[in-house]
């Protein structure tokens, strides 16, 4: 499984990215990924959320998974992010930072 995610905004700004493949990955770390993205439905989530109405310095993010030959790409901010990918998102910022 490939999956990229790009975060940007917040207060500074900043542009945050990693590009992770799972079969790269520690098998522990890899089978964790493919729980969370099955678990969030990711498949089934739609490419865009809507924009809060209100608020400003949000982060948004890109998050883009190919596996089984699938890929789908969700845009969303950090007010419209669903609790079922929330864990992913957090994971890959992690991944991102290190």
């Amino acid at each position: 499984m490939l999956i990229k995610l790009e975060r940007t905004g917040g207060f500074a700004g900043l542009r945050t990215a990693v590009t992770l493949d799972t079969d790269t990955l520690p098998a522990e770390e890899a089978r964790k990924l493919h729980e969370m993205v099955d678990s969030a439905g990711f498949f089934n989530l739609p490419a865009k959320f809507p924009l809060p109405a209100r608020g400003a310095d949000y982060f948004v993010y890109r998050l883009t998974v190919e596996k089984d030959g699938r890929k789908h790409t969700v845009d969303v901010s950090d007010p419209a992010v669903p609790a079922t990918l929330r864990p992913l998102l957090q994971s890959l910022v992690v991944y991102a930072r290190k």
